[in-house]
């Protein structure tokens, strides 16, 4: 490695590869944004990087995949919609990949005239045994995985339509498993991910390495005045709007305290919004209602000056597809982080708030158990018990001392640098790219096994095939017409070979 003037680490011309990435969504989440940092980062680093995806949309996406940073190409879009009257996302996911794939290495040559090292996929590994196939030799696979799908699937239903869903998902989460190994590496976003995912896939003879998602090393205090004239302490939610992510738990902590306590302080619910998914639409109504029924006033915004005119009497503001600017905005002015999902696989909007050196009260599982400091950078307590939420926040908005403040300040920041950046995260992921690329390749059905299986299978059909026709029909010597075999005759010859005729 050299180290250009601008102090960014360069890989040598040697070691610099081509890798190609293959993400099915890149809108606005933390799976994208830990794609694009890490595409950034290995670009920094010297390697060259395209980006395949399904689907961009420029108004809805983070802007290094707009503004030409990156190398962002979408292809696979043309015959498979995202979803048929809301079901059969994962059925339509599988698809458009392998739509993807066969379209720009089969059918086109542009993955051919890109000559790529390395193949990165993640969340979704159905491509990965079409690429083994199609690129047996040099070109290496990391898997990047975020979650076992099965366990992001809902498997609340009851009965027939309970038994239908779960006879709908068996041979989905079975491609899962199978289509992980025939990675060469698979890494995941956290220790919590690491065990899940042992235990959700036991035959995988990969050993499951962990790379932290990240965020930029640095952060600028907000100079620009504050939110409101600054007469609010702002507590401040930034989630999908999703029913897994639990924000509601932030509207009832919120308002478990007196109307006194929460004179001149605000809840911001701030997060992606996709109105073309139905649970965002529906969920953002269902907190309404429920801010509603808490007794508390409450708005929506959809731009930032809607967001900066609302009337002073709103307590509960819901800010729907924040810009990257204005979070930012958010970040440096709020007093506290709501983190509410309960077993976030990591979770990287906790990391993005310490970089403010904003402290962070979130569930006590998953992913924050390995982020934030308990007492230190943060706090994690039980989402069942809403009276310990009301009570940190009660703490940090009446009780809080600026030297206690300033103490959490620095060590949220200090964690960051030296645990969550995107040159650490880069640095990870080339290391991993490098011992791959190293190793013997680990043993899967090869695409010479595929092909002579297809044909023993379409041998046994045919076979098959014949003997149930010859079984049915037997053929007139002076005709070339077939003759039906009367059945009471067939009786007689009931032991006869069916292969050799009843004749």
């Amino acid at each position: 490695m050299s180290t250009t003037a601008s102090g960014k680490a360069q890989a040598s011309t040697s070691n610099a590869k081509r890798i190609v990435f293959f993400h099915p969504d890149l809108g606005i989440g933390g799976a994208e944004r830990l794609i694009v940092d890490a595409a950034v980062g290995l670009q920094d680093l010297g390697h060259k990087v395209t980006i395949f995806t399904s689907h961009c949309d420029p108004r809805h996406c983070f802007e290094e995949a707009r503004n030409g940073t990156l190398d962002v190409r979408v292809r696979g879009n043309t015959i498979f919609p995202p979803t048929i009257l809301n079901r059969f996302h994962i059925l339509l996911a599988i698809l458009r990949q392998i739509h993807l794939v066969l379209s720009i290495g089969l059918w086109g040559d542009e993955l051919y005239s890109l000559k790529p090292d390395v193949f990165v996929v993640d969340q979704l590994a159905a491509c990965i045994p079409l690429l083994r196939w199609l690129y047996p030799k040099r070109q290496r696979t990391l898997f990047y995985c975020h979650f076992p799908d099965q366990l992001l699937a809902r498997r609340d239903e009851v009965g027939a339509i309970g038994a239908i869903k779960k006879l709908y998902r068996w041979p989905f989460d079975w491609f899962e498993g199978w289509s992980m190994d025939a990675t060469d590496q698979i890494v995941v976003n956290s220790k919590f991910t690491r065990s899940v995912s042992n235990t959700v896939f036991p035959g995988l003879e990969r050993e499951l390495r962990v790379v932290y998602p990240c965020v930029t090393a640095t952060a600028h205090d907000n100079n620009d005045g504050k939110l409101w004239d600054g007469r609010y302490k702002i507590l401040l939610s930034i989630n999908r709007f999703e029913r897994k992510k639990d924000i509601r738990l932030a509207i009832s902590a919120y308002s478990r305290m007196s109307a006194e306590e929460r004179r001149n302080t605000r809840l911001i619910l701030a997060g992606g919004y996709d109105q073309r998914v139905a649970e965002n639409v529906d969920y953002h109504k269902e907190l309404e209602h429920f801010a509603a029924q808490a007794g508390l006033t409450y708005a929506t915004a959809k731009t930032i000056p809607t967001a900066l005119a609302i009337p002073h009497d709103v307590q509960v503001l819901f800010l729907l597809s924040v810009p990257e600017a204005f979070k930012t905005t958010l970040l440096d002015n709020a007093t506290l982080l709501l983190y509410t999902p309960r077993n976030e696989h990591f979770g990287i909007v906790p990391v993005e708030a310490m970089k403010h050196g904003l402290p962070v009260l979130a569930s006590n599982t998953g992913g924050p158990l390995e982020t934030i400091v308990d007492g230190k950078t943060g706090w994690l307590r039980d989402a069942d018990k809403e009276e310990e939420w009301t009570y940190i926040i009660r703490k940090v908005l009446h009780s809080f001392s600026n030297e206690r403040r300033d103490v959490m300040r620095e060590a949220a920041k200090s964690r960051v640098r030296e645990n969550f950046t995107k040159e650490i995260m880069a640095k990870r992921f080339s290391e991993e790219i490098t011992e791959m690329l190293g190793a013997k390749r680990p043993p899967f059905v090869e695409r010479e096994s595929v092909v002579m299986a297809i044909g023993l299978v379409g041998c046994f059909a045919a076979g098959l095939l014949a003997a149930v026709m010859r079984m049915t029909f037997r053929t007139d010597p002076r005709s070339t017409e077939f003759i039906r075999v009367d059945r009471s005759k067939m009786k007689a010859n009931a032991f006869v070979s069916p292969v050799m005729g009843a004749g």
